[in-house]
């Protein structure tokens, strides 16, 4: 049976003052009304029901996790005891969809995407998802790109493999690194380049194969894991051997070299909101191209970013700015450098500043 598995264990950094450590990025309500999380619950629902979701996330977010998405079973949220990056997320949770299901095959969705067309969304997962189990193989949905972006990783894509319910199915050629201005452009003018949207679909056993392969340490620390799930010993043995699995993602430890690998490009409208300008793309602007969240004036300013989380905030005149403020933190940074704000963390943590993390 089709299942699917969002990613919700990253800590969104670049979206600190009003991202935090109990409170990361995928619990915030960036794009509407509702945090991005349930946002993509509520996205994929129609598609998977209840009881075929499942969540992995950090063990500080997991009760918050349970309660925002309290249709789902208390034990479909995966609770990771430490970060390992995706590759071992992934394992994990397909290592715990076959202990359920034999058979699974499943959707893989970062907890942290806005995608505007819904019904096309579903589309595309639907047929990706058909796509792996009739053939097998690790799938990638890679996004037709709109314009040369520097901000994501790209896929180039290999010959046309096969057609699913009117979606072509490619070969994946390659995965290129965020390129700069300049490739970016002729990425755009080659046409066979995709961005890299990190959502996936695959039959658990063939992720588990892969994993076999390529990370056999990994592999044993899940099977240990793996042996323990439904047994008194579950949460002691995931706590003592997930913190030693190795770390690496999911493109570079598995993709990459994976023995078939497909890709699917899709055409409906996608954004990471990787940092605090990614706002600008997603909700309406002024006739200035000021955007705003929460209780803030503006006199005379353009084209910055201004949000106010549980408090007013005033700007003046300003210019390309992003301008965040909580109850105990303030950012201001030029819009070209907000990638910096992790290094702002980073200060913080090495600081000892940590009610501030």
């Amino acid at each position: 049976m089709l299942h699917a598995v969002i990613m919700a264990g990253g800590s969104g950094t670049r979206f600190w003052p009003a991202s935090r450590e109990n409170r990361p990025k995928q619990m915030l309500a960036l794009a509407s009304d509702r945090p991005l999380l349930r946002v993509t619950a509520d996205r994929i629902l129609p598609l998977v029901p209840a009881d075929r979701l499942w969540v992995v996330t950090a063990a500080s977010t997991a009760e918050a996790t349970r309660a925002l998405l309290g249709e789902l079973p208390a034990d479909h949220i995966l609770a990771e005891p430490t970060g390992r990056d995706t590759a071992a997320c992934v394992a994990y949770a397909a290592r715990v969809l076959l202990e359920n299901d034999p058979d699974a095959h499943c959707l893989v969705l970062p907890a942290d995407h806005v995608i505007c067309d819904e019904d096309r969304f579903r589309s595309a997962m639907a047929a990706g998802a058909a796509a792996v189990e009739a053939h097998g193989g690790l799938l990638t949905f890679g996004i037709k790109p709109s314009h040369a972006e520097t901000g994501y990783g790209y896929l180039r894509l290999g010959a046309e493999a096969f057609v699913q319910s009117e979606w072509p199915i490619h070969n994946l050629e390659q995965f290129v690194e965020k390129p700069d201005k300049e490739t970016a452009i002729a990425y755009l003018a080659d046409g066979g380049y995709l961005w890299n949207s990190g959502m996936f679909a695959w039959r658990a056993t063939d992720l588990l194969a892969e994993v076999r392969r390529q990370l056999p340490l990994l592999f044993d620390g899940i099977g240990v894991i793996g042996d323990a799930l439904k047994t008194p010993a579950e949460r002691e043995v995931l706590d003592e051997i997930y913190p030693r699995l190795p770390r690496t993602s999911v493109d570079f430890g598995i993709m990459e070299s994976a023995r078939q690998c497909w890709t699917m490009p899709v055409d409906f409208d996608w954004s990471d909101v990787g940092s605090w300008p990614a706002l600008a793309e997603i909700l309406a602007a002024d006739d200035r191209g000021n955007t705003a969240r929460g209780r803030t004036i503006d006199l005379d300013s353009q084209n910055t970013i201004v949000v106010g989380d549980g408090v007013a905030v005033a700007i003046i005149g300003v210019n390309d700015l992003v301008v965040v403020a909580t109850p105990d933190a303030v950012l201001v940074v030029p819009k070209d450098d907000a990638q910096r704000v992790k290094e702002v963390v980073d200060t913080i943590r090495e600081r000892g500043w940590n009610d501030l993390l």
